[in-house]
């Protein structure tokens, strides 16, 4: 019994820092969605991670893309910079697939959204 206890003492935080090292798995390409609110229009863009998309006035920078780990609800996370025809920031952070109203870029004009990574 004494054995077991301290093979638990080993064993769970190797577990634990296991599960840490591999909590996402980098993805290649961000899909997201833009809605152009004047033009009434959605589109759907493939950016790839480290390219910039030009769509109508904006430019669209991705910076990296990851999906959770296999064994985790699926779910996808994006670090975009977006800036405007005037190179004008408006937007820089990490988008959640799972929670699209927590850190959206909601403009005058353009919605920007996480769709998934690739």
């Amino acid at each position: 019994m004494n054995i077991l206890k301290k093979l638990c003492f080993v064993v769970m935080p190797l577990l634990c820092c296991f599960q840490s090292v591999f909590a996402y798995v980098e993805q290649d390409v961000a899909v997201v969605r833009v809605m152009d609110k004047a033009a009434g229009k959605t589109q759907t863009l493939s950016i790839k991670v480290g390219d910039s998309f030009k769509y109508d006035g904006l430019n669209i920078k991705v910076q990296n893309c990851k999906k959770s780990d296999p064994f985790d609800a699926e779910n996808f996370f994006a670090f975009l910079e977006i800036y405007t025809k005037t190179d004008k920031r408006i937007f820089s952070g990490w988008m959640n697939r799972n929670e699209p109203g927590q850190n959206p870029l909601q403009d005058d004009t353009y919605d920007v959204w996480l769709e998934r990574c690739e």
